[in-house]
């Protein structure tokens, strides 16, 4: 990892770039099998299939029976795992809910806002070297809290054409409609225009690698949302002396061995424990699994020395991390003053995969600075919010005045006249009823 001391606020932008490419280097890509998709539909989808994943898939519809299958080869012990996580995380999203807001703005005026669940939604879930079926979790579980009619989920094929029985029992367990046999670029421009076996969907969710956050962000021009431009996994550290060189160490790790273009940072105002951690990363690296991946999102990631705590998080809120462990005996000082962080993880024994798998909280959150404007996703990423209104004869008579002068006044007639037939209406049945009572 690069050892950077007491950089200038000037320089931090170049410092804290991300190891990712641009849009613009992907874009043309993304286009060609989009438009392939669009004319071609499952042929195309098979197409890329065979030429990214290197399999050639003839049913791109996972059957009941695979799915059936998949549960034996799952061990209890697993089993058990996913249901607890499935558990915490369906407690966090349900709390979420809120109830229909109704108030009477003006006398005869009534406003309200109620949610209604996306009918459509699609749930893109990594695989490869790490199928990710914690995702499903994270995904899936506020959806059907949602209540969303129709939840889609793609995933790439290993080199037989098979899912990983964890995604599969975790999809069938959390009430995914159809699981589909595919990843990648391909996967995400099936579920917007939709193919002769794929539906497509009215909102994307799901983490991917480059090529898939650029194809979400390219959906969106065809009418489709997203959840977030959610790209490589990301972890920033702040710590002091009350850290733990030995976790903060962990948890670097922990991140960089999603995968070779992932980014892990150390922030800190100690120099003793910024090397103690160097040391312990190495001391850690060498028994992992994954430590060749691991070992080249090192390359892009760095161990910050900072003056003081004020420095740091001004820092911290310039980068917008995904993930933010602070380890702080000023604790309150960092939770105040933080503005931009996807999800906080706090003290020494809140570690960053206690968000990935089993705490509650969801773990599809903005990377690459998107943190600054973009939530994780949550219960409401699921639904939209519509308002209702109902006026009555008072309530028309209350606010018609000043919607008649509003309206004349951007010369918008049709808007005024909308509100004068209804005035000059009123005014007639009054005068009506007044005859009569004489």
């Amino acid at each position: 990892m690069k050892k950077i001391y007491n950089p200038k606020p000037e320089n931090w932008a170049e410092i804290l770039k991300r190891p990712t490419q641009t849009v613009a280097d992907i874009e043309a890509t993304v286009n060609e099998i989009f438009s392939e998709i669009k004319s071609k539909g499952d042929l195309a989808v098979k197409k890329y299939t065979q030429l990214f994943d290197g399999i050639s898939i003839e049913n791109l519809l996972v059957s009941k029976e695979e799915i059936d299958i998949a549960e034996k080869q799952v061990s209890t012990e697993l089993k058990d795992a996913i249901n607890l996580a499935k558990t915490n995380i369906e407690k966090f999203h349900s709390a979420q809910k809120t109830e229909r807001i109704t108030i009477e703005t003006t006398e005869g005026v009534v406003c309200w806002q109620e949610k209604r669940p996306i009918q459509k939604v699609g749930l893109y879930i990594p695989g490869g070297s790490a199928p990710l079926f914690s995702t499903v979790l994270m995904l899936a579980v506020p959806a059907n809290i949602a209540d969303c009619n129709e939840i889609i989920l793609c995933t790439p094929p290993d080199k037989e054409g098979k899912i990983n029985p964890a995604i599969l029992y975790t999809a069938n367990l959390c009430g995914v409609t159809k699981i589909f046999k595919i990843g990648g670029i391909q996967a995400i421009g099936a579920m917007t225009f939709g193919t002769e076996t794929i539906p497509s969907v009215y909102k994307i969710f799901g983490p991917g690698n480059q090529f898939v956050t650029v194809a979400k962000q390219i959906a969106t021009k065809y009418g489709v949302a997203i959840d977030m431009p959610a790209g490589p996994s990301e972890l920033l550290v702040f710590a002091d002396e009350t850290a733990n060189a030995s976790f903060v160490a962990s948890d670097l790790l922990s991140q960089a061995e999603h995968g070779a273009d992932s980014q892990v940072i150390l922030v800190t105002t100690l120099e003793k424990l910024l090397n103690s951690v160097e040391k312990e990363i190495q001391k850690q690296l060498g028994v992992l699994p994954r430590k060749t991946i691991a070992e080249k999102a090192i390359e892009n990631s760095k161990l910050i020395l900072v003056k003081t705590n004020s420095e740091a998080i001004n820092l911290i809120n310039e980068y917008a991390p995904e993930h933010l462990i602070m380890v702080s005996k000023d604790e309150d000082f960092f939770l105040k003053n933080i503005q931009n962080a996807g999800s906080v993880f706090i003290g020494n024994f809140t570690p960053e995969s206690a968000g990935d798998y089993a705490s509650g909280t969801n773990h599809t959150l903005p990377t690459n600075g998107y943190a600054k404007q973009y939530s994780g996703v949550n219960l409401d990423s699921f639904m939209k919010s519509m308002t209702f209104q109902k006026i009555s004869e008072k309530g028309i008579q209350n606010i018609g005045k000043a919607i008649e002068i509003m309206a004349e006044n951007e010369g918008l007639q049709a808007h005024k006249n909308a509100v004068t037939l209804r005035l000059e209406s009123l005014k007639q049945c009054q005068v009506e009823r007044s005859r009569n009572l004489n």
